[in-house]
């Protein structure tokens, strides 16, 4: 990013749990060396998402469970920077319900921020965090309101970056696009960032496609993308968990020597589904994903994968290829490094808040490019104000396995802006 400011993404299903008896409270393990447990108090957050099972369900349960791994991790080393780290984990349910529950639990529990979590309902738990004044750290970007509070740090450009660099990755290679995404508010707004990027390498806008969230079949939707592609052309489908569905019609219909590329982004299709459809025999194979983050295989993930072997304690809901995971592990990176920079006997949301608008620098050992929450750091646009990373980079299923497409980052923060 330059500095320079212009001006100007699954229906309810049945609840299994309380948010509140969903909540786990993890300590960090350990002695705090150089402070006594006066001098350095412990810092107490909150990571929730949604914890449940079944066919049209949201399961995000490696978030909190990577949370209290991070906890463990930092137990043995003594805390951050020498302060015991809490974490407080809520069960959000997938409803707004849960997650102002969660968010007013976070108030009671007067967290000093909720880190690294999931929810698709930013009204109803970020009014709560606001009025408590608990910075929301690192959110997966499920939600519009994450990219406009105040008191949002996201870590990542959101659905809305990744689509905008989902039509900068297609360009060199389709001479046409269809979309394939949900009919909803969120689904309106994805063609306009497709759009923005083809039309910036002179091709035509994409074939808007729009589609049930969570219909079992997607044979009309898959022919007519088929139709539009042609043998030249990519179809490319933002459809969350529906994204499976689709690509299962899409292969029983279409012709494998008809020359049309699949495509897709990160939340719609990640390596453990890959993995799950049969790896080089998925129907994901070739396909091109545009993601927030490196490869799922690149070293950059290393660290994070020897804590997960270490605390994680085997628990198979950790997963070191899951998206969501991986912006946990950001997010904490987040917390510690301000923290650190507070170097503070207590630690509190508003001190929290007000020393990462300030400018607090956060290098996450490359997974992204280095991160701040500066007025100026932001993109400059209205939806996503919030914004500070809107770089994405370009992968690749190659032998059932997420490749890096192209080396780095690619920034697409103009494209943001012009969609906007």
């Amino acid at each position: 990013m330059t500095g320079r400011r212009r001006l100007s993404p699954h229906r309810p299903y049945r609840l299994l749990t309380s948010a509140v008896a969903g909540v786990l409270l993890m300590s960090g393990c350990g002695s705090l060396p150089g402070a006594s447990e006066s001098s350095r108090k412990p810092v107490t957050v909150m990571t929730w998402a949604p914890d449940t099972s079944g066919a049209d369900s949201v399961n995000m349960a490696g978030m909190p469970a990577m949370a209290r791994a991070y906890a463990r991790w930092t137990g043995e080393r003594g805390g951050i920077d020498g302060h015991e780290l809490r974490v407080l984990t809520c069960n959000e349910q997938d409803t707004p319900e849960g997650a102002s529950k969660c968010a007013r639990l976070a108030a009671d529990k007067k967290v000093a921020a909720v880190v690294g979590s999931y929810s698709r309902h930013g009204r109803a738990f970020l009014a709560p965090l606001e009025a408590a004044g608990i910075p929301y750290i690192g959110g997966y970007g499920a939600s519009a309101e994450e990219f406009t509070s105040y008191l949002s740090y996201p870590v990542n450009g959101g659905l809305a970056a990744l689509v905008a660099g989902n039509g900068e990755q297609l360009a060199d290679d389709c001479g046409r696009v269809a979309l394939v995404r949900p009919g909803t508010l969120v689904g309106d707004s994805l063609p306009g960032l497709l759009d923005a990027s083809l039309g910036a390498r002179r091709l035509p806008k994409a074939h808007d496609i729009r589609a049930p969230e969570e219909a079992t079949s997607y044979d009309v939707q898959a022919a007519e993308a088929i139709e539009e592609a042609g043998g030249d052309g990519c179809v490319t489908a933002v459809l969350g968990e529906g994204t499976e569905t689709f690509f299962d019609s899409f292969r029983r219909l279409g012709d494998e020597d008809s020359g049309v590329r699949i495509s897709s982004v990160a939340g719609s299709v990640g390596q453990p589904l890959i993995n799950r459809t049969g790896g080089p025999s998925s129907p994901f194979e070739g396909a091109y994903v545009t993601g927030w983050y490196p490869a799922p295989g690149d070293a950059r993930w290393n660290k994070m994968r020897g804590v997960i072997q270490k605390y994680a304690f085997g628990d198979n809901r950790v997963d070191p290829e899951d998206t969501g995971v991986q912006t946990t592990w950001i997010a904490y990176t987040v917390l510690e490094a301000v923290v650190e920079a507070m170097d503070r006997p207590d630690i509190w949301a508003g001190g929290v808040s007000v020393n990462l608008n300030r400018g607090t620098r956060v290098d996450t050992g490359g997974l992204t490019p280095p991160l701040r929450w500066r007025f100026r750091d932001g993109v400059g646009s209205r939806d996503h104000s919030r914004v500070v990373n809107g770089r994405v980079t370009f992968q690749m299923v190659r032998n059932g396995r997420l490749t890096s497409a192209k080396k780095g980052f690619v920034d697409v923060t103009d494209t943001l802006l012009d969609a906007g």
